[in-house]
């Protein structure tokens, strides 16, 4: 029974060993985002940075496949660089997946983090998307006020030309 408890130990050990080399060889490639020949990124944030240069270029539908990408690395591993990567998807506007209140709530730990390596990059990213949003409910109201003003401006041509039609 020992040998097979020792045995046991040293499968254990050795599998053990062999995740902390895969994921050894799995930092060591380049991001997918990171044109082949390039320099490797100095840093997540200059990796994220590229990952958004490379999303911007990106059509609709491969749009929809970074984002179950982005979406399927965030829930295997809610790192900052995931909830990052996954909050810049999200926020992206006029796609179907666009949900900026989403994005806000991933990005919110990584700036609590104020030591993390990634705390700028998601304050920027966040302050982005709330002025998008301040500038998007402003135009909004402006809307409203002229869609106000044109209905008014209806309204007294009507009545001018209805007062009109009467006094001939």
């Amino acid at each position: 029974m020992s040998v097979r408890l020792l045995a046991l130990i040293v499968a254990c050990g050795v599998l053990l060993a062999g995740c902390g080399v895969l994921r050894g060889l799995e930092s060591t490639e380049p991001a997918p985002w990171v044109q082949a020949g390039s320099p490797r990124p100095a840093s997540d944030t200059e990796s994220l940075l590229l990952y958004f240069s490379h999303l911007k270029k990106l059509s609709g539908t491969e749009l929809g496949r970074e984002h179950d990408a982005a979406r399927q690395a965030y829930s295997r591993t809610r790192s900052d660089f995931n909830r990052v990567r996954f909050a810049m998807v999200l926020s992206l506007p006029n796609t179907a997946f666009n949900d900026e209140g989403r994005a806000l709530e991933l990005l919110d730990p990584v700036i609590k983090s104020h030591n993390g390596q990634l705390h700028g990059l998601a304050f920027l990213l966040a302050s982005a998307i709330q002025e998008r949003r301040r500038l998007d409910a402003n135009a909004q109201g402006l809307q409203q006020k002229l869609d106000a003003l044109k209905s008014l401006d209806r309204s007294l041509i009507e009545r001018d030309s209805g007062g009109t039609a009467r006094k001939r």
